[in-house]
């Protein structure tokens, strides 16, 4: 093993680096990965420009998510072993050459998956579970409406709803998007930028409104969402890229009884993690090596070119996912 590895960090606010970090090492319960690929999420961005510092304890180098081979078993780790091909959920440090995860938190790569394909999968993958699973409990017939459809989480979400036996729609930021989205399985995209999605929505469900809303924009889509809802729906907030702030109409939601919530993952605790990774492994992981569900990766970039790849991602011109090979 080596003693140091090539990493990225954050030099000064905003801005990314290529440096040399000594070797981590697994706690007990936990394993080294000899990582691969790495995914590109939102929350990266924001704790690159000093707006979503890590939890304790976890690293400072970004990256949230891994796919590799792991290299060192932590003394407690039984159900793993050295050699093994994983992708996993971490608390940070997945831009680099090696990186520590919870051995609870590593879910084998699934049959017919690439690497790359699986360093995609588990922030969006345990964040869409968790949020529209398990949170709001959405369930087969209902109808979802999901904000930024052709996102990391927009795909995830699509797929894994419509695998489910729900209705879903979508809004995008433009016709290359919204066609991507039909083609997803969609069944209806919105594209923002020429439609009204509260109209739409209206015109879709004759009226009656959509069961779920994930919602990664907030801002003024706040009240715009709550006359999307039908009567006992729920609003998942799960971040507020259009802003912290809106008014709402109270009225809306006893009237209609509707359930407001939110959530952010990296901050739980790694039971309630866990919990979602046997649930994946149990429900998705099999529609994932079925082919029925895929990842959607738009571009792939060496781990040097990081800068490149949060520039891209911000620039909302992708359609999936970023991937950084190491």
């Amino acid at each position: 093993m080596p003693q140091d590895m090539q990493a990225i960090e954050i030099v000064a606010p905003g801005k990314l680096g290529t440096t040399h970090r000594p070797l981590p090492m697994p706690l007990a319960d936990e394993v080294l990965i000899r990582v691969e690929a790495a995914g590109v999420n939102r929350p990266d961005i924001m704790q690159r420009q000093g707006l979503y510092p890590p939890p304790p304890g976890a690293s400072d180098i970004p990256g949230l998510e891994v796919a590799g081979t792991i290299a060192v078993l932590g003394g407690d780790v039984r159900h793993l072993q050295l050699g093994d091909r994983v992708c996993a959920l971490v608390t940070g440090g997945g831009y680099a050459q090696y990186c520590t995860a919870a051995a609870e938190l590593c879910l084998p790569i699934p049959k017919g998956i690439t690497v790359i394909q699986a360093a995609g999968l588990p922030e969006t993958f345990f964040t869409v579970w968790s949020n529209l699973f398990d949170r709001a409990g959405l369930k087969p017939g209902e109808t979802l409406l999901v904000h930024g459809g052709s996102s990391g989480i927009g795909v995830t979400a699509i797929q894994m709803a419509k695998a489910f036996g729900v209705r879903v729609f979508v809004t995008a930021g433009s016709a290359r998007k919204s066609a991507f989205c039909l083609e997803l399985g969609a069944d209806a995209a919105i594209n923002y930028r020429e439609q009204d999605f509260v109209e739409e929505v209206s015109a879709l469900t004759s009226g009656r409104g959509v069961d779920v809303i994930l919602d990664m924009i907030g801002g003024d889509y706040f009240p715009r969402n709550l006359k999307c809802m039908a009567f006992d729906a729920r609003l998942v907030q799960i971040a507020v890229q259009g802003g912290p702030k809106a008014e709402i109409n109270l009225l809306q939601v006893f009237l209609k009884r509707l359930t407001i919530t939110g959530s952010t993952l990296r901050a739980r605790d790694n039971a309630f993690k866990s919990a979602i990774a046997g649930k994946l492994r149990e429900h998705v992981w099999p529609l994932l090596e079925s082919g029925d569900i895929h990842p959607v990766i738009d571009t792939v970039l060496p781990l040097a070119e990081a800068a490149e790849a949060h520039a891209l991602m911000e620039s909302s011109q992708h359609i999936g996912k970023i991937i950084l090979t190491v």
